[in-house]
């Protein structure tokens, strides 16, 4: 029973609350990054790390912490710290590691930090009661259907370079449009669960 009730969490994080395309979080490098198909799979991966580890790390302390002092209205600020942290560790190991990858990320790679996709899935799993494993498997979950959906969207915007579109629908506009039809696409999956 509760393999399936992590199923169910996996699965409605990834496909049917997507965060992108339901909850309209992590907007800015859902339009930005998803221009190239390698750049938007190399920061999927970052926000998913990020995700899993920032839910992970703000479970911890806030369960361990924060509602045994009886502070929990510090939880936004200890998340946000917690988020920050973790993100300049990524940008560092990513910096040393693949220069090519950092360059291309550019400014998207610290908006992690301030991307409300990361700090929404920490209060989810808190606001919702989660414990630990719902709360591993909803960030995994979360994580993989941004990056799910940062791929398909780059996929069609690399194609729609091809594309004969008319000269006032091109760039943002046209992803407008991708991405509204997108998410009525998902809006499928809500009979699955």
């Amino acid at each position: 029973m509760a393999d399936q009730n992590l199923i169910t969490i996996f699965i409605s994080m990834a496909l049917i609350n997507n965060f992108v395309l339901a909850k309209f979080l992590g907007l800015c490098p859902f339009f930005g990054v998803s221009k190239k198909l390698s750049s938007a799979l190399s920061m999927g991966l970052a926000v998913l790390i990020v995700m899993v580890a920032a839910s992970t790390a703000t479970w911890l302390l806030f369960y361990k912490l924060l509602v045994p002092f009886g502070v929990e209205y510090m939880a936004t600020v200890v998340f946000i710290l917690v988020i920050a942290s973790l993100v300049q560790i990524i940008e560092l190991a990513i910096r040393r590691t693949n220069v090519s990858l950092y360059n291309a990320l550019g400014i998207y790679l610290p908006l992690i930090t301030t991307n409300c996709a990361v700090l929404g899935v920490t209060f989810i799993s808190v606001d919702s009661g989660y414990g630990f494993a719902e709360t591993v498997v909803s960030a995994l979950g979360a994580g993989v259907g941004f990056t799910l959906v940062l791929a398909i969207m780059s996929g069609i915007r690399e194609r729609l370079e091809l594309a004969d579109t008319p000269r006032s629908f091109e760039g943002i506009p046209v992803a407008f449009l991708v991405a509204m039809l997108l998410g009525m696409s998902f809006i499928a999956f809500g009979g699955m669960v």
